[in-house]
């Protein structure tokens, strides 16, 4: 798992506008890193729409919240337009950035045992080092805890 202090994983993935968005666009700004597991599922769903209400609150402290899942592009345009998430959302069929940062994880549900994205948000600094893992997050508290955190 990665730690504080730690240079962030570079990755480039698509958007769910097609286009290509890397972690280093972002230099010189705070990034708030959030990998969910699926577009549409009442947990997911929820952490988005916090994040949604606190949008503004990020941008006015010029942060960047970016959500990463396996889902397709034109999922997350479904997922985007049904509940008018203003942040970026990153398509990561193949696992770069969500391997990549350690959150492809045996998970337990109903006694079954399966490989999946535990919910994990890491802020990110200016010069692109992680200043905060929050591993198991709560779809509910999540944004306003990273807020609150700024």
């Amino acid at each position: 798992m990665l730690e504080v202090g730690m240079k962030a994983p570079e990755f480039t993935l698509t958007d769910k506008d097609g286009k290509a968005v890397s972690l280093s666009d972002f230099r010189g700004k705070k990034v708030v890193l959030y990998f969910y597991p699926k577009d549409n599922t009442p947990g997911c769903t929820r952490q988005a729409c916090a994040f949604a209400g606190a949008y503004e609150g990020f941008r006015a402290k010029n942060v960047e919240v970016i959500g990463i899942s396996k889902d397709s592009v034109a999922s997350h345009v479904k997922f985007a337009e049904k509940h008018n998430l203003p942040f970026v959302l990153l398509s990561d069929p193949e696992r770069i950035a969500i391997e990549a940062y350690g959150v492809w994880q045996e998970k337990k549900q109903c006694g079954k045992v399966s490989m999946g994205v535990v919910r994990t948000t890491f802020l990110i600094d200016e010069a692109g080092n992680i200043a905060a893992v929050l591993p198991k997050v709560k779809p509910d508290t999540n944004a306003a805890e990273v807020l609150a955190m700024l």
